[in-house]
């Protein structure tokens, strides 16, 4: 009688040992998922965004973002992959290889010609700062003064075709634009494509004094570095997209007075580009970014309106095949206060 007393007080210790180190597992798996606090933390959802170009000024927002933390804040776990002439941040968005990408809006709706349906949630720039570069003192004041002159451009590039149907450009000596630019430093009466807020960095560099005549003073003026992802991560995944738009428009909020100190940050992901080019690019985007219906409406906003008059434009140049509501394309729904 005394052996199985013992055998039973034995089996009920092991028991209660066992007990009491489930209970701590379980004290001590709560505190790694919640932080003693007792609460569930939210789930981090990785995600993936692809710049439309190798990195630079006009990704500062993106890069606010991650070095801020605003991401995180947004529970999202979030890798950004440089873009270049061999990577498409369409094509990879619309294969499924990333769920976020950046693009101009004129790219986003030629997308629907290839059956790609992609909707646009955010514009960080309200306007393009696309243009025509010209040499100090022999600059054009309407468009049609580009006739008698070479004139550097890239083929089939669209808003060329734009202005080929709003101006008699019969007599301007058309050159492919190669990226270099020693043919238009030579000629003093030639015109080169450029963006305001590269090209003349580099000229003044090269001591040559240039001006510029924006393409948006034609009508031409889609919507740059625009936010997207297809309509059907869309339908599944709002909350994400919410996310992500509301920490991509608050990065740039913070970008505006900061943007020296993430240029850093940029150029850690290019490091082939000079500090001093990162910062003239964010001072000459500024107004791009800010300006325009981003005064009263925010970063990231954009209107019906101008994208209804894109698609007519692409439509009428015979690139968009067919027109669709501007509606399709594009919504405000998921920026900061809507």
């Amino acid at each position: 009688m005394k052996a199985l007393k013992k055998l039973h007080f034995l089996v009920m210790g092991m028991v209660l040992i066992l007990i009491l180190a489930a209970c701590g597992e379980e004290e001590a798996g709560s505190s790694a998922t919640d932080g003693g606090s007792g609460e569930k933390q939210a789930e981090v959802t990785d995600v993936k965004v692809v710049l439309n170009w190798f990195a630079k000024s006009q990704h500062g927002g993106v890069y606010a973002a991650q070095e801020n933390g605003l991401f995180e804040d947004q529970n999202l776990n979030v890798t950004v992959e440089p873009g270049g002439p061999q990577v498409s941040s369409i094509n990879m968005v619309a294969s499924g290889k990333a769920e976020f990408g950046l693009a101009h809006a004129d790219q986003i709706i030629n997308a629907r010609n290839e059956g790609i349906e992609l909707v646009a949630v955010a514009a960080a720039m309200q306007g393009s700062p696309q243009a025509f570069m010209f040499h100090k003192g022999h600059g054009i004041k309407d468009f049609e003064d580009l006739n008698n002159r070479k004139v550097y451009i890239q083929p089939g590039i669209i808003y060329w075709e734009y202005l080929k149907t709003q101006y008699d450009l019969s007599k301007v000596e058309e050159l492919a634009h190669t990226g270099q630019h020693g043919n238009f430093i030579a000629d003093i009466n030639s015109v080169t494509q450029s963006f305001v807020t590269s090209e003349p960095y580099f000229m003044k560099l090269d001591g040559v004094d240039v001006e510029t005549k924006l393409i948006s003073d034609a009508g031409y003026d889609p919507y740059n570095i625009v936010l997207y992802v297809t309509k059907d991560y869309l339908k599944e995944n709002k909350e994400t997209v919410k996310a992500f738009t509301t920490a991509f428009v608050e990065g740039w909020n913070l970008y505006k007075d900061s943007y020296e100190e993430i240029s850093t940050a940029v150029q850690k992901d290019n490091p082939d580009i000079e500090l001093e080019s990162l910062i003239f690019e964010a001072e000459a985007q500024a107004d791009f970014i800010y300006g325009g219906d981003a005064v009263d409406h925010g970063v990231g906003y954009m209107t019906e309106e101008r994208w209804a008059t894109l698609i007519e434009q692409l439509h009428d140049l015979g690139i968009l095949k067919e027109k669709f509501d501007a509606k399709d394309i594009f919504t405000t729904e998921f920026l900061p206060g809507n």
